[in-house]
């Protein structure tokens, strides 16, 4: 039974946020990756396309989410739904840092606005 402790989390650092990677092809699994998001006060991601769903469960604080062009607030406890095709922004507009958890397919491609493409090494 593969068991990933925290102190083996690999921590990745993009668009100011923090991405703690628990779950993926190198701890040994085989469809599904997960991580912890860390979003300090004041952030706001770059808005991007995903290409497999996710799905983003608030631990701690509040955010605004961006899914298609429709915002909503979330808080602690909420979890949304994010399908593939679907065009997704974050921003924490507190102050304090807000904590998710985010599970999804192996192989996730983000696409940003100018055409860039990432295969995020958390999703892989």
């Amino acid at each position: 039974m593969p068991v990933i402790r925290t102190s083996e989390a690999v921590t990745h650092e993009i668009h100011g946020a923090r991405f703690v990677s628990y779950a993926g092809p190198l701890t040994g699994s085989k469809e599904l990756c997960a991580w912890r998001g860390e979003i300090p006060a004041g952030t706001k991601a770059p808005v991007h396309t995903v290409s497999r769903e996710e799905i983003f469960h608030l631990l701690i604080g509040e955010l605004l989410i961006t899914l298609d062009g429709r915002t909503d607030r979330i808080t602690a406890g909420d979890t949304v739904i994010v399908n593939p095709g679907a065009t997704l922004g974050v921003e924490n507009p507190t102050d304090q840092t807000a904590i998710s958890w985010v599970t999804t397919s192996i192989g996730l491609e983000a696409v940003f606005a100018d055409g860039t493409r990432i295969t995020p090494p958390w999703a892989n």
